[in-house]
């Protein structure tokens, strides 16, 4: 059994995402010096990180003091066709700050249906769909919803094919107040952080899959997002750029503390997540952590 005393200022539950990426099926118990734990942004004085084969419930327990849930999701039921078709079937789940969840099953399962009620662009037949406590059917503006709080990445990219990168980049922020000079500058600068700085004025028919999906995860943080919903984001690229868009993603994860909720098909990724949920036929059948 190994033990590191590490002095940090950066908050505890980033450096729980950077242990579990790199060793996805161990468990870390962290004991915090003073009264840090009353933030979730505290800075860690001294924390022990003892690798230990506690149990998730013990692992639970010891960090709910700094947890906050982003999504509740009770009993939501989707149908479609006046209810010939139902996608979503008495689905209950519960999405927590800084987690990277992984919503895995077969093709027709319900997970895309689900990412789409997390992110307000379908609304539940029944059932209580919160976010930080608030109804996500009854928000006022889903639009600011979507333009504010929520980063998305399709398997398709959804890039404009007649705008550059840089442009693509920069149209989520049009529904914002930020001037042209600091929303083409903020676009580089995300761009930049994923690897594309040589590609700004090349628009998407110019660029391989791995580069348009990464235009994409630009895009999708261009207004600073706490959320990111990604739906099969490797779906269609080659097994280099799926490793290197995997990693691109897990480190945006690990660095700004984000909430991930990753759609995949592919159980060797849903390995890499913190936390599995299995859907079979609109239902959960099983919610694992793997840390």
């Amino acid at each position: 059994m190994r033990i590191s005393i590490l002095s940090l200022s950066i908050p505890g539950n980033v450096v729980l995402g950077l242990l579990m990426h790199r060793y996805p099926r161990e468990i870390y118990r962290l004991t915090i010096t003073a009264d840090l734990r009353r933030s979730n942004e505290y800075p860690i004085a001294e924390t022990m990180i003892q690798r230990s084969s506690i149990g998730a419930a013990t692992f639970a327990a010891a960090t709910s003091a700094t947890s906050t849930r982003v999504f509740d999701a009770i009993g939501i039921e989707k149908k479609f066709d006046d209810g010939q078709v139902q996608a979503l079937r008495d689905v209950n789940l519960q999405v927590m700050q800084g987690e990277l969840l992984a919503i895995t099953g077969p093709s027709g399962c319900g997970k895309t249906t689900l990412l789409q009620m997390l992110g307000a662009l379908d609304r539940p037949t029944a059932g209580t769909l919160l976010y930080r406590g608030k109804s996500i059917p009854n928000l006022p503006d889903p639009s600011n919803y979507r333009t504010r709080e929520i980063g998305f990445i399709f398997q398709a990219f959804h890039l404009l094919p007649t705008f550059t990168a840089l442009e693509n980049v920069q149209i989520p922020m049009l529904e914002t107040e930020l001037p042209l000079s600091e929303r083409k500058d903020r676009a580089i600068t995300l761009l930049r952080s994923v690897g594309l700085e040589h590609r700004l004025g090349h628009f998407p028919a110019k660029l391989s899959g791995g580069e348009r999906q990464r235009v994409a995860i630009a895009r999708s943080l261009a207004n600073g997002p706490s959320v990111l919903l990604a739906d099969e984001p490797t779906g269609n690229l080659d097994s280099e750029n799926a490793r290197l868009i995997l990693e691109l993603l897990f480190r945006l994860h690990c660095e700004q503390n984000m909430t991930l909720v990753l759609v995949t098909h592919d159980t060797s990724i849903a390995e890499q997540a913190s936390r599995i949920v299995e859907m079979k036929d609109g239902r959960v059948v099983s919610d694992i952590g793997v840390w």
